[in-house]
């Protein structure tokens, strides 16, 4: 393992942006927003629908949910 540790959310959000994953993101006002997360950094997200693209921050964001299930550890690794 390398010596700079990868956290949680970057490795969740990496996993859906590279599958290209369907996702529903809820935010703390209670908005519902879908799509494919395409980019993000430490502070917000890009989310395409249907040839539109938003940028959410992500202070705003209370959950990610992926239409599929997503495998983020391998066995071995538990």
């Amino acid at each position: 393992m390398s010596d700079k540790q990868q956290n949680l959310q970057d490795i969740f959000l990496n996993h859906v942006r590279r599958d290209k994953m369907q996702v529903t993101v809820f935010l703390v006002n209670g908005v519902k927003l879908q799509g494919v997360i395409t980019w993000f950094d430490n502070f917000s997200m890009l989310l395409r629908r249907e040839g539109h693209v938003q940028l959410v921050y992500k202070h705003a964001v209370s959950t990610v949910m992926p239409l599929d299930p997503v495998n983020l550890f391998h066995e071995h690794e538990a």
